[in-house]
């Protein structure tokens, strides 16, 4: 059966790109009938493109401050008539129903209306478009008949099939845009029930079981996802990938960080640059993580990020080549001399809320190195959600927020102030190591890291193992060192192991019923040890 040529077509539309060229050739070139709305009319009539305005189309007002203007029978039914079925055609005969045999429509911008700073709530729901999403889904269900054109990107390449097909589309391009009409419109309402979700309160389930939870999720989650770009290959050469962007990302997020140089980025450079910028993020102080597979290998706080890599650097320099830099202020030239030039340090992803131009420039030189700006930092996403087979794990972000003021210390001897203050650095790092995860810090840099071992004890020998040997190559006494542990000791042994290499003062969360043996065996050795009262597991 030959298809059809267009002859009718509706027009609205919010982004007006290329609008009234595409709206021209239709009229010029095809001859065909062209029924507009509101603003969109008064563009199109400012550019030259005279069309008929929707209230002459169905002989009733726009009202109510344009909420009701095409949810109109002549409108929806000249869209949804099928054109093969008697019944259909009967009735569109009896009631005047002409056939619309074209949209155009793109939607209100919810999304760019809620993501700024200071809008209402009256002002997000009146941004919630109505009608353009019923002649969208009107439109695509009945893509058999009828062209759906919701991005703009698309007007050059049907107008090139109307001209090779006489006026017509073909069923394959209807229904591919009908696909892309749908994807939009359930994007716009996961939008929508997002931004709800997050300003509408609603009041905890009587049968919960633990009344102190404060959020709650929501029964049914809506995740807006939108392909960014496909990569080479997953986290082996054998998966193939891709990375989304999530429509409530925050703004300093890395999925929202401008690559400013670089190869483009892969699979793992995702996983670890978000391993990485998370580290950093946990501090106040100019700070630096450097970050291999996942874990922190270098990390450090001081009076400037350069000294801060520099001591980063230090923790563990073999396992820092490869890695990823994670910075929380702008990178001077200096830093970036000191890895490119004094270090030699290959680097795989080098992440920051900014850069100088004189360090952008050195940075050039290295091409292949990957660069992202992230232009500030937040606190990120709100909910961590995690794939398993056949479900999704959700689950609030973990963050380092606790009141040192709430901490306690259980053993005879308190921690000095320094050593108070290399605790909480200790603390802060530990979270980004892999469970069972012990560190061990000096002079507020991670120098012994023990990560991701099936039993406490060999974490806590591997970080005090590595701690020797970075003092030895620091020249620095391998003593008054501090360790942090992300759970409890369920036995004294990971205490008595850590006394035997100068470690002087422990934080961890506490609440085993064995807090009193790790406690005596603090005593014994002379170990101040601070409970938080959290843990900080990361699988």
């Amino acid at each position: 059966m030959a298809e059809r040529p267009i002859k009718r077509v509706l027009v609205s539309v919010t982004n007006k790109a290329g609008v009234v060229n595409f709206v021209k050739t239709l009229k010029d070139e095809f001859g065909v009938e062209v029924i507009s709305t509101g603003g969109t009319a008064k563009e199109l009539a400012a550019g030259g493109a005279h069309v008929k305005p929707i209230e002459d189309y169905t002989g009733f007002p726009e009202m109510m401050g344009g909420r009701v203007k095409t949810l109109h029978p002549l409108v929806h039914g000249g869209l949804l008539c099928r054109r093969d079925n008697l019944q259909d055609m009967a009735d569109a005969k009896a009631n005047g129903v002409n056939m619309i045999d074209m949209v155009v429509v793109n939607l209100y911008e919810f999304e760019k209306t809620v993501a700024k700073p200071n809008v209402t709530f009256s002002d997000a729901i009146e941004h919630i478009d109505i009608g353009g999403p019923s002649m969208l889904r009107s439109a695509a269900k009945n893509n058999d008949f009828v062209t759906v054109v919701s991005d703009p990107q698309d007007y050059d390449p049907i107008l090139s099939e109307m001209r090779a097909n006489g006026g017509a589309t073909t069923l394959a391009t209807r229904r591919r845009l009908a696909l892309k009409a749908f994807t939009m419109t359930a994007k716009y309402d996961a939008a929508i029930s997002s931004y709800l979700a997050d300003h509408v309160v609603v009041p905890q389930a009587a049968s919960s079981l633990d009344s102190s939870v404060e959020f709650s999720f929501p029964e049914l989650l809506t995740i807006t996802a939108v392909k960014q770009q496909s990569l080479r290959y997953g986290e082996n050469p054998q998966q193939s990938a891709a990375v989304y962007h999530l429509g409530n990302a925050s703004a300093h997020s890395l999925g929202m960080a401008r690559q400013i140089q670089g190869k483009q980025l892969s699979y793992n450079n995702f996983l670890d640059a978000d391993a990485a910028w998370t580290a950093v993020r946990e501090f106040n102080e100019p700070a630096v993580i450097i970050l291999k597979h996942q874990n922190p290998c270098g990390s450090a706080v001081a009076h400037d990020v350069t000294q801060a890599y520099d001591r980063a650097f230090q923790c563990d320099p073999i396992s820092a080549f490869g890695g990823i830099i994670a910075v929380n202020r702008e990178v001077p030239l200096s830093l970036v001399e000191h890895f490119a030039d004094n270090n030699k340090q290959f680097v795989e992803v080098l992440i920051a809320p900014s850069f100088s131009s004189d360090a952008l420039a050195r940075l050039a030189r290295r091409k292949n190195l990957r660069v992202l700006e992230t232009g500030g930092i937040d606190k990120g996403v709100s909910l961590e959600i995690r794939s398993i087979d056949g479900a999704l794990l959700v689950q609030e972000t973990d963050r380092v927020d606790e009141d040192p003021a709430s901490f306690t210390v259980p053993t005879k001897r308190k921690p000095t102030d320094s050593e108070m203050d290399d605790l909480l650095f200790s603390w802060k790092v530990c979270k980004a190591v892999k469970s069972n995860a012990i560190l061990v810090a000096k002079n507020r840099a991670g120098i012994g890291m023990g990560p991701g071992q099936p039993n406490r004890v060999d974490s806590a020998q591997l970080a005090c193992e590595r701690a020797e040997k970075t003092c030895e190559r620091m020249d620095i006494a391998a003593e008054g060192l501090v360790a942090a542990s992300d759970a409890f000791f369920p036995f004294r042994d990971c205490v008595d192991l850590m006394a035997r290499h100068g470690v002087a003062a422990i934080i961890q969360p506490g609440g085993s019923i064995r807090d009193n043996e790790s406690i005596a065996a603090c005593d014994e050795h002379g170990i101040a040890m601070v409970f938080t009262g959290k843990r900080h597991f990361r699988h």
